[in-house]
């Protein structure tokens, strides 16, 4: 059987471990939260060091990437070369660049979202730069997050230009501080604190990362439809009470749940037999088609309960 772990800087009690087959291929596959405790972070990516298929950066990422250039969370980046030396580490970033961006393409195209007579809050262009470029090809008014959400400045952009000059400048920085200060960890991502409410009123979908959609997102968004990542059943939950009509998530759904890019990306990988750095565009896209993936959607506004 093959495992893949997913190691993450968050909460614990978002942890779920779940047995499956996939293009034949028995899998575990484990979520183990690690409540912003970096000490505990790093010992845990050491204990499974040579002993499963693919491990995940959870609740954090290795990278940031903006107009073809990657910029390295220092941080996290030490600790996964401190104590992993052999099985291969992922955080996600093959499948935003790819499935996510898929993901925009493949809703316009079948007219399951209108993004050119929409408006869309993306929370964070830096993280999602997938979804982000798809967005700009797809049309409409697009209004990114980044400042809002991952600095707590009162700046939102309208441009995709003006998200990629400030970027060039911040990323160097953001980077190179510690991670709590860009994202939540532990347990302040159950941690609800809306903030900048007239920016997710005001749009029609609410996308990307579920964590800064979770923590800062109005308690009412009716009407509207959110595109992410991972949720679990207590989310769903959630934005049924918060009125939201409907969730449309990157990640198939197992288990009645789904997980997180990086932890898909594991599989991938696990599948494959490669490391990340021999993976091309195209090796991604290929598992895709097999397991013929298509973007979930979950509608919340029938009235039926939330089964996923």
């Amino acid at each position: 059987m093959k495992h893949v772990v997913s190691v993450s800087l968050g909460t614990s009690k978002r942890d779920k471990a779940q047995e499956t087959e996939i293009l034949g291929e028995q899998f575990k596959i484990e979520r183990i939260g690690c409540d912003g405790d970096l000490k505990l972070y790093a010992d845990t990516f050491r204990k499974f060091d040579g002993q499963v298929d693919a491990i995940g950066v959870g609740g954090a990422d290795l990278y940031l990437s903006l107009g073809g250039k990657r910029y390295v969370f220092r941080q996290i980046m030490n600790i996964i070369q401190a104590n992993v030396k052999s099985t291969p580490v992922v955080d996600g970033s093959g499948l935003k660049h790819t499935l996510e961006r898929e993901t925009i393409r493949r809703l316009n195209k079948d007219g399951e979202v209108d993004f050119k007579n929409s408006s869309t809050l993306l929370v964070s262009a830096v993280d999602r730069f997938g979804m982000a470029e798809a967005l700009v090809e797809a049309g409409g008014a697009v209004t990114y997050g980044d400042f809002l959400f991952g600095l707590g400045l009162p700046i939102p952009v309208r441009n995709y230009k003006t998200v990629l000059a400030l970027g060039k400048v911040m990323l160097p920085i953001i980077t190179k501080v510690p991670f709590k200060w860009v994202y939540p960890t532990g347990t302040k991502q159950e941690e609800r604190k809306p903030k900048f409410e007239k920016e997710f009123l005001k749009a029609d979908i609410i996308a990307g990362d579920w964590h800064y959609i979770h923590r800062y997102m109005p308690h009412k968004m009716p009407r509207k439809t959110i595109i992410t990542q991972t949720v679990r059943k207590a989310d769903l939950e959630m934005l049924k009470e918060a009125e939201v009509a409907r969730v449309i998530t990157t990640t198939p759904i197992m288990g009645g749940e789904t997980f997180a890019t990086n932890v898909m990306e594991g599989v991938i990988i696990a599948l494959l037999g490669k490391r990340p750095e021999e993976m091309k565009e195209s090796d991604y896209f290929g598992v895709l088609e097999k397991l013929n993936w298509k973007p979930e959607k979950i509608e919340l506004s029938t009235g039926a309960a939330v089964s996923a």
